[in-house]
């Protein structure tokens, strides 16, 4: 174990990347804390329970943290969850609900943290993203949106605080073995026309994640990218993605949704 006084702030404490990551940074000797909707412990882990959508409890949360430690070096935006459906059949509030959580909780939070590391001309960001972001996957339109948003904020941010000493890092996982599906929104089917292919769409992607990376994988690379003296400004994590994240580079994007049609096999649906 290494000695260290520094301290980090992890959203989504409670499960997949986030715990994963979590446990990373504790056995390394560092101060981990986090938050997440419904209560968790561990030990080794400063948890409470907390919605990150309750902006102003959020705030309070990360001053009580600085006021305690005097410092907050490390911020991993994990906290999150994954709506499936048809754009059409999907409800404005669950929308607007996924883009609460995900989106703006995890500016919200990330504004909060921004004075305290800058007071001490110090800190990392995180924020998970997916790729999804680079590639909008079909019936998951919301959750490919605001991880694409979640991408243009973390560089535009990362242009703004770099000369207090702050960088920040867009991670980018394809599929990786965690709870994410169980936890995922299935919206209803109220149009007949978009049933088939739903359910394509779901049985490929819960066959993408049963054979995806660990999650202690991916936590390992983030703690590896995040720590360094240089972190990078965008890591896609898994070497099949990085490859598809290149590919991206090379061609238009007709070809690019060609191929997921394909990959979906809605090609065969009429």
């Amino acid at each position: 174990m290494v000695n260290n006084d520094k301290v980090v702030i992890i959203t989504g404490i409670s499960s997949g990347f986030g715990l994963a990551t979590a446990r990373i940074f504790r056995d390394k000797g560092y101060r981990v804390y986090g938050f997440a909707r419904k209560p968790f412990t561990e030990e080794g882990l400063f948890t409470t329970s907390l919605d990150i959508t309750n902006y102003k409890r959020v705030d309070e949360y990360i001053k009580e943290v600085y006021e305690k430690e005097k410092r907050i070096d490390y911020l991993i935006n994990s906290a999150g969850f994954g709506i499936t459906g048809s754009i059409e059949n999907t409800d404005i509030d669950l929308i607007k609900k996924q883009f609460e959580v995900n989106y703006f909780g995890t500016v919200n939070i990330t504004k909060a943290v921004i004075p305290y590391m800058r007071a001490n001309n110090f800190g990392r960001i995180a924020i998970i993203s997916s790729v999804a972001a680079v590639f909008p996957i079909p019936f998951q339109a919301f959750y490919s949106s605001h991880k694409a948003a979640l991408n243009s904020f973390g560089e535009a941010l990362n242009i703004e605080v770099k000369p207090f000493g702050i960088k920040v890092t867009n991670f980018i996982p394809g599929d990786a073995k965690t709870n994410f599906d169980k936890n995922r929104i299935n919206t209803k089917v109220n149009e007949p026309a978009y049933k088939d292919r739903i359910e394509k769409s779901l049985t490929k992607m819960r066959k993408d994640e049963l054979k995806g990376m660990s999650k202690e994988y991916v936590a390992k690379v983030i703690y590896k990218n995040i720590t360094k003296k240089r972190p990078p400004l965008r890591k896609t994590i898994g070497k099949s993605y990085k490859f598809l994240v290149f590919l991206e580079r090379l061609f238009p994007r007709k070809f690019i949704n060609f191929v997921l049609d394909k990959m979906y096999g809605f090609s065969k649906t009429k």
